[in-house]
């Protein structure tokens, strides 16, 4: 166990050359936290922590979630865990929205959140598509499209790798550590692991499901580090590699994204109802006059303006025409799956408490007053919604 930080370097490595030549060998050890970081098995204890909720919610009758991510957790136990959670409930609708897959719960209805491009305002935006698909071959192109978006998306793991690797991005690194004020012993270690990662990637491509090929790889595998080097010292990396991130994502291009416009008229041709999510994080998309159901107002990481984006649909439905139908309002619990059976001391609790179909500001009487003025509850929201799916 290293506890001088003086132990943290690792002598005499030229880290700006080929990955190849550029650091140490390869250990067992790195090998196995890439193994426990991208396992799929779930063991027979990590199988309860699935199936059995922090909480259960009995007074609940109706069960609206239609904004989740179910990741790698099989359907089957996530359906235990909604059964165990909601013990009374009686109506539901339940579609899961996977980062720019298709996939369905019940075998009806289909969901997917996709990234797409705004070129009016000229930022990225998520949506929620959610379909009832009679025929899945019908949705062909609109797969395609998801899987376009899902392999660029996953190209960023790369841009960031690339940046710790690449000389030509130096000034993002310094840039990075200036304003993280950490000092060469911080960024040395970052470039050491991610060198030690691409490496292990390359070797293990074929293996390695795409689901985790995303930015917190490379956190995850710092954090794997732990058990040989200070907490202090690793969360000063991990400080330091998170400012690279937003460095790298600030930069990242979004022309190969789908146009919104796009992506909403192949939507629309299968019949998809359309969300919009985190409308608080690209605001001018209220301003757009997009084909859509209606807006997310709430969930765990956007509920500061609740009451306000409630406020906002109302004023829009009553400017409607009577040939429009009026936006709809919802509830996203954004609940990742896979945070459920995390290592408790790897946990982001942000995450680790959001439940599917939890939805607590539908009951929250602060906001209470706009839902009834719009005529807004859980239960015709998701009446209306599995109206419009099924027409």
């Amino acid at each position: 166990m290293k506890t001088d930080m003086e132990q943290t370097h690792y002598e005499g490595d030229e880290l700006k050359q080929d990955p190849g030549t550029a650091v140490p060998d390869i250990t067992e050890m790195d090998q196995r936290i890439l193994s426990e970081i991208v396992c799929v098995q779930i063991t027979p204890e990590e199988m309860h922590k699935i199936i059995m909720p922090v909480k259960q919610q009995p007074h609940q009758k109706t069960v609206l979630a239609v904004h989740w991510h179910p990741e790698y957790i099989p359907m089957e136990l996530i359906k235990k865990r909604i059964e165990n959670t909601f013990p009374n409930k009686e109506q539901e609708l339940i579609i899961p929205t996977q980062h720019n897959e298709l996939l369905t719960y019940d075998d009806q209805y289909h969901g997917a959140e996709i990234d797409c491009y705004s070129r009016g305002f000229q930022r990225k935006v998520q949506l929620l598509l959610h379909c009832r698909l009679e025929d899945p071959d019908r949705a062909g192109v609109l797969r395609s499209m998801l899987n376009h978006t899902y392999e660029y998306r996953s190209s960023q793991l790369f841009e960031l790798l690339d940046t710790f690797m690449d000389p030509k991005w130096e000034d993002y690194l310094q840039l990075a550590a200036e304003g993280t004020g950490v000092g060469e012993e911080v960024v040395h270690f970052a470039r050491v692991q991610t060198y030690k990662l691409y490496r292990l990637l390359q070797e293990h491509k074929n293996s390695i499901s795409r689901d985790f090929l995303k930015n917190k790889l490379l956190r995850d595998f710092i954090d794997g580090q732990r058990h040989l080097y200070p907490d202090q010292f690793i969360n000063r990396v991990q400080v330091f590699v998170k400012s690279v991130k937003k460095i790298v994502k600030a930069n990242f291009s979004l022309e190969y994204f789908y146009r919104t416009s796009e992506v909403i008229e192949e939507a629309r041709s299968l019949g998809c109802g359309i969300v919009v999510p985190h409308p608080e994080q690209f605001w001018p998309i209220l301003l757009c006059d997009y084909d859509i159901d209606g807006y997310e107002v709430w969930n765990p990481q956007s509920r500061e303006y609740t009451e306000f984006l409630v406020n906002v649909i109302n004023r829009q439905n009553k400017s409607r025409s009577r040939s429009q139908r009026p936006l709809l309002v919802f509830m996203g619990d954004d609940a990742h799956m896979g945070e459920k059976i995390k290592d408790p001391t790897k946990i982001e609790a942000a995450k680790y408490y959001r439940e599917i179909g939890v939805q607590p500001a539908w009951d929250d009487l602060t906001i209470k007053k706009s839902l009834i003025i719009g005529n807004f509850d859980r239960r015709k929201v998701m009446n209306e919604y599995k109206t419009r799916l099924d027409g």
